[in-house]
């Protein structure tokens, strides 16, 4: 008699916030996969949903409450985790028919809260997972968590409350996961954690072995090997602290892409001394300037905060002055936000809302005119592009090595049938605008 499998339970996920809670998503749907589970793609076709919550901004924390509302009216059984989590309280209040509330990275939590609330049926007749894990972004491209929590304590920032002091994964262990995304069909790895330049001070004498070679617990390190795996390697989350210099060689090697997401936040000292900022002292255009002598092609993106407690009109023209000579590839901006938890929040000389409007539009304006002149200095240049999406007269969209995914700008192409997604090809850019540039491969 033919054996009769059992159907599985469904999970339905919702991922709210960062690439960082991205790959905590994958890793507790991966777990749940190996476990006897399927996944949903709907709320009506599961037996409970998983929403993985920001807290990070006031903002965030009522997206979650949003969609956590969302899954109640559409499916009834929820479990919230992530780092809105560690307010069960509020979330309770708002909706105490929630199955189960876990924090950031507590994925043994999670998982087991799953278990109770649908109970999985486990057959050794099925092949659950694949060898790299489930994900949810594209294949060609994945995130690389290196390190969970960070040591510093920013003013206007919760992370260290929400996810704790910096813990370093062991080298091997990331370089083994990398493998496993490449031989997966990865092509493009963006190393993620909350300060990649701090990797491994909490494990610096633990070095292991790697492929019969000892692998020191360090950013530069770390970089090196990764480079040796996959095509295309992108570092985010680096703070510039000293010995990030030692990562432009690699970089004007190919060995990793030239690339640098350099979270500055602010320009003018007095500013950064309130944010209590790592690195505030650095010489920072200094060092912009010998990265790029050594790696013409390098970009550099960043954040700002405009309107923080205390910062001047003086302070924000510096910031202005600073971009001009800095001439950033990319920049987003945001207008300060009390955060519950926060230390800058008790700072004086709050700055009004106007105020903030009026110096965050400015500031884009700004750095949209920087942008728009670096993109127009690629016309007529050949550069290798990452495909993400292809249509079906012969179009396609990808990304060069300037542009992390969904982050940055886009490279749009003519005539260029018969592309995959994840292919690497060269493009010759014929047309920018403030944001994205336009080609076509080359005869």
């Amino acid at each position: 008699m033919a054996t009769i499998l059992p159907s599985p339970p469904k999970i339905g996920m919702v991922s709210l916030g960062c690439p960082k809670n991205l790959v905590d998503s994958e890793r507790i749907l991966t777990q749940l996969r190996a476990d006897g589970y399927q996944m949903s793609a709907d709320y009506a076709g599961a037996d409970v949903v998983l929403v993985n919550t920001c807290g990070f901004l006031d903002s965030a924390k009522e997206e979650s409450l949003e969609a956590i509302g969302e899954a109640i009216a559409e499916n009834g059984r929820v479990i919230v985790t992530g780092c809105f989590g560690k307010e069960a309280d509020v979330i309770r209040a708002r909706f105490p028919q929630v199955l189960a509330i876990t924090g950031a990275h507590e994925y043994e939590q999670v998982v087991t809260a799953v278990h109770e609330a649908a109970p999985a049926n486990l057959s050794p007749y099925l092949d659950l997972v694949p060898d790299a894990g489930l994900k949810l972004t594209p294949r060609h491209y994945s995130y690389l968590k290196i390190s969970e929590g960070c040591n510093h304590r920013c003013a206007f920032c919760i992370i260290p409350s929400l996810r704790g002091d910096l813990v370093s994964r062991r080298p091997d262990a990331i370089l083994r996961e990398a493998e496993k995304l490449v031989a997966a069909g990865t092509k493009e790895i963006l190393v993620i954690s909350q300060d990649t330049s701090a990797y491994g001070v909490d494990i610096r004498r633990e070095t292991r072995m790697w492929h019969g070679r000892e692998v020191v617990p360090h950013m530069t390190d770390l970089a090196r090997e990764l480079g040796k795996i996959a095509p295309w390697v992108r570092l985010h989350y680096v703070y510039p602290y000293p010995h990030v210099d030692q990562v432009i060689p690699l970089m004007a090697d190919g060995l990793i892409l030239p690339y640098l997401d350099i979270p500055f936040q602010h320009a003018a000292p007095s500013v950064l001394k309130r944010m209590k900022r790592p690195a505030n002292d650095a010489k920072v255009l200094q060092r912009i300037h010998a990265w790029r002598d050594i790696c013409p092609d390098i970009a550099i993106r960043s954040t700002f905060v405009v309107g923080f407690p205390g910062e001047t009109e003086a302070d924000f023209d510096y910031l202005l002055d600073w971009l001009d000579e800095a001439q950033l590839d990319r920049v987003g901006a945001f207008r300060f936000e009390p955060v519950e938890g926060a230390a800058a929040n008790a700072l004086p000389d709050h700055v009004p809302e106007e105020v903030k409007e009026e110096r965050y539009a400015r500031i884009m304006e700004k750095t949209a005119a920087i942008s728009t002149a670096k993109l127009a200095a690629k016309i007529g240049r050949t550069l290798d592009v990452i495909i993400d999406a292809v249509d079906d007269d012969g179009g396609a969209t990808g990304r060069s090595y300037a542009d992390a995914p969904e982050i940055d700008g886009e490279v749009f192409l003519r005539d260029a049938p018969g592309l995959k997604l994840g292919d690497i090809v060269p493009v010759q850019i014929e047309d920018a605008d403030e944001h994205d540039l336009f080609g076509v491969p080359p005869p």
